[in-house]
Parts: C-alpha cells; sequence; structure tokens
C-alpha cells in the first residue's frame, strides 16, 4: 500500500523592507519627546523639585526611562512588523549560546583595556581626569542606597539599556545606513549617533569606539546578541565597580 505523500512548507520569503532613515529619525524624536513628557509626569507626582533630575529615586527614573524607551524601542519594533518582516529576520534579534562568552571578552577588553588606553593622551594633553569621566555613571549609581536600589540600577543600566540601545542603534540605524551607504559608513555612522545620544562631550570617544566595537559584531555574526552582551558587559562593570568603590 502506497504511503501518503507528505507536504513540505518552504519557509515564507522575506518581503522587501520599507522602514529607513525616516523611522531612524522618527525613533530618535519619539524618545526625546516621550523622555521629556515622562520626566514631566514623574515632576509632578514625585513632588520634588527636579530641575536639573538629581532628587530623583532610581525609582522614579526607571519610569521617566519608559518614555525614551517608547522612541528607541517602540519605533523599531512597530517598524519591522508593519513595514518589513519582523525584528528577528530585519535586524538580527536573535543569539546564541556563544553570544554571552562573545560579550564577555569584548566587553571586558574594551572596558579594560581599549577604553584607558583611549583616554591616556586625553589625561594627559587635557584639564580631565578620570573622575570627571566617571561623573555621569556615578551621579546615578550614588542614587543606589539598598539592595532595591542596586537591583533597579542593575536592570536600567545593565539589562534594559543595552537591550534597547542596540536594537535601536544597531538593528534599526545601522541597518537603515547600510542599506543607503555600505556596511563601513553604517558602522561608524551608527557608532557616531550612538555616541551624540547621550550628550555627554567627555564620554563622547568611549561611547563611539564601543560603537564601533558593536557594529562590527552585528556585521561579522549577523545577530544582535553578541552586541547585546558586549553592552551588558561593559554597563555592568561601570556599575560594579562604582557601587564597591563607595
Amino acid at each position: 500500500m502506497p504511503e501518503p505523500e507528505q507536504t513540505v512548507t518552504a519557509p515564507a520569503a522575506s518581503a522587501p523592507v520599507r522602514w529607513g532613515l525616516g523611522d531612524c529619525v522618527l525613533g530618535w524624536i519619539v524618545a526625546q519627546v516621550g523622555g521629556l513628557i515622562a520626566f514631566v509626569v514623574v515632576a509632578a507626582l514625585s513632588g520634588k523639585d527636579v530641575s536639573n533630575g538629581t532628587d530623583l529615586s532610581l525609582g522614579w527614573l526607571a519610569v521617566a526611562q519608559l518614555g525614551l524607551w517608547a522612541g528607541l524601542l517602540g519605533v523599531p519594533l512597530l517598524s519591522a512588523r508593519l513595514k518589513g518582516n519582523g525584528a528577528v529576520r530585519d535586524f538580527g534579534l536573535r543569539a546564541t549560546p556563544w553570544d554571552p562568552l562573545i560579550g564577555l571578552g569584548a566587553g571586558l577588553g574594551t572596558q579594560l583595556i581599549l577604553v584607558p588606553l583611549l583616554y591616556l593622551p586625553i589625561f594627559t594633553l587635557f584639564d580631565v581626569s578620570s573622575d570627571q569621566l566617571e561623573a555621569p555613571a556615578r551621579g546615578l549609581t550614588d542614587r543606589a542606597t539598598d539592595p532595591l536600589g542596586v537591583a533597579l540600577l542593575v536592570l536600567i543600566v545593565g539589562v534594559g539599556a543595552p537591550i534597547v540601545e542596540e536594537i535601536f542603534y544597531r538593528g534599526l540605524v545601522l541597518r537603515s545606513l547600510e542599506r543607503r551607504f555600505g556596511s563601513n559608513w553604517a558602522i561608524a555612522g551608527s557608532a557616531v549617533v550612538f555616541g551624540l545620544s547621550h550628550f555627554e562631550l567627555l564620554q563622547l570617544p568611549a561611547l563611539v569606539m564601543l560603537g564601533v566595537i558593536l557594529g562590527i559584531l552585528v556585521k561579522v555574526t549577523g545577530r544582535l546578541g553578541p552586541a547585546i552582551a558586549t553592552h551588558l558587559v561593559f554597563n555592568m562593570i561601570t556599575v560594579i565597580v562604582l557601587v564597591s568603590s563607595r
């Protein structure tokens, strides 16, 4: 008796993507406006004078961060879903068991070797110090005064920021630039945008260098996993060093 024929379903073909640099600009604008609105709402709810942000607890900062992440995360995911094939196909939002090891090596090497080497001539030639370089991060870590604060710090800086920022800068921005200008310009351009978006002049060289390394990892592997892991390790080293040195 002949066996019944089996039907094999071929994987769906990728549709042409329609997202691009316009979506990058939209995401950045939504992030800035959303962050500002969230900050105003947090200021009203907290009842504190938060004109410079220093009086906010980490809990309120976590709430305010949601406005920023609405643009950096929401716009790329919606753009990929509505104008492409989803974030997994379009941005390489996937990981393998090797990615944490890649991230550990790249994150440690960047934070402990490359950043000090990069700033050695800057400290020598200009009137700046390592304390000034650490000031923005220390201003955040100093608010973690109890176990709950430390947990929030890890969630915001060590977990949330690497995932959200990699989806935006190495997902949407890098891929959009690559389609228009090619891989090398995309890696460099996304790194510069990443660095400038932090609005920290002294930290800009380190941020751009980190962005280049993350972009290379994405280009070589075709995945966001190694970049997310590297970014996570890079941020967590700062958190651990600053929290333990208080």
